[in-house]
């Protein structure tokens, strides 16, 4: 089956990306609220524990993914991925509205808490379904040669998901005023997140199932157990060489662009305006390395370009969150030198991140895809970097030592760089567009 780019391919990307920046933006807005939350939720005699605790929570929604991946994997292999994103999506929107809604420890005492830890779970567990949707989804319609720039394009969503929740949240606090928004409006995100997702299934049901997924229902080599094939086979071995590899690229993404926005708010005390906008325009200016080094994967292999995002990391974080410490000291801030240091930062996450996704669609068979490329995308994603901001945050308060902090974020891009440079295969050359096997690439 050769390659069939559809007429409104357009439309395939923007669809599955608009998702996802919904999807981003809902679970990007609780942790850049974590301080609010933390005094809305929580008993306030002790701040640092329930700052603590929000980001425990934060961190408990990464944890729970790989069982929304598992879940929603075995949804997607069987029913179609069309439908299945579809799912996730609609579910992590009402999750994240709900929140807006939750009345506080103040009014319901305990349960608030409760309540709070509820929508999250439900976030996590959508989201664990959706990035292997996407991802499938743009995989199975494009031609070999260009998978990693097009699916470079994808990769942008979850940054742009940040932006928008910064956006959102720099406006209405702009608007309301610091008093008034720790005071209700900082449930005006949460719900906006109703209209978001409104508007993003709208332009999802517009899609049709992808071309290769026709192709096996048609032909009945449709899995009949996902779980089975993909974990109790030989493909489990190809499992835990993907995870391993996405470990490492979740601990860069997450020390590279949000533990940045911690550092300037936690470490820096930066405003959460000032923080915002910095770390903002610092996405924006380095977006498209995802698609740069999506699309130089394209010809030079997955395997490098990732490999080198590891190192870079490994190397370079303490000099570079030193000297960001250094630049924005109370009062007197270096903007544009701020800017430029995330914009580096946030360019490591284009090295490992822009060719993840072509990566992980080439390493697994179609009839297993969704299933396979999702769980190993949240155990490295969810597990591995989802516990960045807590263990960093908690390091840095216990010892107030920036070195401390990153020893997590450093070390674990260093132990993926050295056994994914003997166990990554490169799957540059792996067509999707035939039958074959999970096998790794000469």
């Amino acid at each position: 089956m050769a390659a069939q780019i559809p007429k409104n391919f357009r439309t395939v990307i923007v669809a599955a990306s608009v998702g996802n920046v919904i999807e981003w933006y809902d679970f990007y807005i609780f942790g850049s609220l974590a301080a609010v939350l933390a005094a809305k939720f929580f008993e306030k005699t002790h701040p640092v524990a329930a700052l603590l605790s929000t980001i425990a929570l934060f961190t408990a929604g990464f944890l729970i993914r790989p069982l929304g991946a598992f879940l929603f994997g075995w949804l997607g292999d069987r029913v179609g991925r069309k439908y299945t994103f579809l799912i996730t999506l609609t579910g992590m929107g009402l999750g994240t509205g709900a929140i807006g809604l939750i009345p506080s420890f103040q009014s319901i005492g305990v349960a608030a808490a409760f309540l709070l830890f509820s929508l999250r779970m439900i976030q996590g567990l959508c989201l664990g379904g959706e990035y292997g949707g996407a991802i499938t989804y743009v995989a199975e319609h494009v031609p070999d040669e260009r998978r990693g720039y097009y699916t470079g394009w994808l990769q942008t969503s979850p940054t742009l998901g940040i932006v928008v929740s910064m956006a959102v949240i720099v406006g209405a606090r702009t608007y309301f005023g610091t008093e008034e928004f720790t005071a209700w409006a900082w449930r005006i995100p949460f719900l906006f997140s109703f209209v978001l997702v409104a508007i993003a299934i709208y332009i999802r049901l517009q899609l049709q199932e992808t071309p290769i997924f026709q192709e096996i229902k048609a032909k009945g080599q449709m899995t009949r157990n996902p779980w089975k094939e993909a974990f109790l086979s030989a493909n489990i071995k190809f499992v835990a060489i993907a995870s391993i590899v996405v470990i490492g690229e979740g601990v860069v993404w997450y020390s590279g662009q949000f533990w940045a926005l911690y550092f300037l708010q936690q470490v820096s005390k930066v405003d959460v305006v000032t923080s915002s906008f910095i770390v903002g325009i610092a996405l924006l200016i380095a977006a498209p390395t995802l698609i740069i080094f999506g699309r130089l994967s394209d010809s030079i292999g997955r395997k490098p370009v990732i490999l080198a995002g590891f190192l870079l990391a490994a190397l370079t974080y303490y000099p570079l969150y030193t000297w960001l410490g250094q630049v924005t000291q109370p009062g007197n801030i270096n903007y544009p030198v701020a800017v430029l240091i995330i914009a580096i930062l946030v360019s490591y996450v284009g090295l490992v991140y822009g060719p993840i996704g072509a990566f992980l669609a080439e390493y697994f068979p179609a009839r297993i895809r969704y299933t396979s490329v999702s769980v190993p995308y949240h155990i490295g994603n969810g597990w591995g970097g989802g516990l960045v901001p807590f263990i960093t945050s908690a390091a840095y308060q216990a010892t107030h030592s920036v070195g401390n902090a990153l020893i997590y974020p450093i070390a674990v891009p260093a132990v993926c760089f050295v056994l994914a440079l003997f166990l990554m295969p490169e799957t540059r050359h792996i067509s999707i567009w035939k039958p074959i096997g999970a096998k790794t690439a000469a």
